[in-house]
């Protein structure tokens, strides 16, 4: 928190000391977690999130040409999100498309797909963040009492996710699509996709669209950044959901900076292979956003 007592975050050169001096990053994604897609006025929530992304690129942006930040959308108005995202491809400082974890219904439903369409076109990931617009309750059977009963709750928001823009075919009809899952946790992953592919063989024949195993399409097109990294913190257990995951491209470096869970000084996870933090920090962002490699 800045010291004058404003919000986290909220202070640039705070930011540029923690990502470029503190963290050593050539380039830091700003990512803006605001209450635009909970708002229930669609044309509000399109205003909302056009002044969200017009400050970010005048006030953080045009300061520091190391930054890069995510367009927020009104993900309740596919029809508005995507003049939004038209609005902003121009600038290769945007250079992904963010929305909640949580929102109205499932992001696989075919009325969310002129968005990733538009995605697909300007080469910008979907980035799922942590989050929700209070349409319902976090868990499958209610509300609950606790911050962390939400928290952990998250988790089966992702997966619900996962599944549903599998198995609706976002992949087969947007096959340069790729997917970010930010905050999500990485240690339900294993059993997750053992499990999917296990349901999948049985099933199938009511999706006949997806012709290959969901573990082959989440490691193709789905990413899952590194912070909150929820595994035991002995080696043999990361080792073995590393291996179990199956594929090094999926991770991807993220400090999870102002949030509480902020490691500091040391935000790579314990006893990760030197190999993929190689990869976590440089080849894996370079080919998830590749609008990085751009100039503005």
């Amino acid at each position: 928190r800045p010291a004058d007592g404003s919000k986290p975050g909220s202070d640039l050169a705070m930011v540029q000391r923690g990502a470029f001096d503190q963290l050593g990053a050539s380039h830091a994604i700003c990512n803006v977690v605001y209450g635009a897609q909970a708002v229930f006025d669609s044309y509000m929530a399109a205003d909302f999130c056009r002044a969200i992304n017009d400050w970010i690129a005048a006030e953080w942006l045009a300061r520091d040409k190391r930054l890069r930040a995510s367009i927020v959308v009104p993900i309740q108005a596919p029809d508005l999100a995507v003049e939004e995202i038209e609005r902003r491809a121009g600038d290769n400082r945007f250079v992904s498309v963010l929305v909640p974890s949580q929102g109205e219904t499932l992001l696989g439903r075919r009325h969310f797909w002129p968005i990733y369409q538009a995605a697909e076109k300007h080469k910008l990931p979907i980035a799922i963040h942590a989050g929700s617009a209070y349409r319902g309750a976090p868990s499958s059977i209610g509300w609950p009492s606790y911050r962390y009963e939400y928290y952990l709750a998250e988790a089966q928001a992702f997966q619900a996710q996962t599944l549903s823009l599998i198995y609706e075919g976002v992949f087969g009809k947007y096959p340069g699509l790729t997917v970010v899952l930010m905050e999500s946790g990485v240690s339900w992953l294993p059993a997750f996709m053992w499990r999917a592919n296990k349901t999948w063989r049985g099933v199938r024949v009511e999706v006949p669209w997806v012709e290959r195993e969901p573990t082959a399409i989440i490691r193709d097109h789905f990413r899952v950044t590194m912070q909150p990294f929820d595994a035991p913190m002995d080696a043999t257990s990361v080792a073995d959901i590393i291996d179990q995951i199956g594929s090094d491209k999926m991770f991807l470096f993220a400090s999870d900076y102002p949030h509480w869970q902020f490691d500091g000084d040391d935000p790579i996870p314990p006893h990760l292979p030197k190999s993929l933090v190689g990869r976590m920090c440089a080849d894996n962002p370079l080919e998830t956003f590749p609008r990085l490699k751009l100039n503005s």
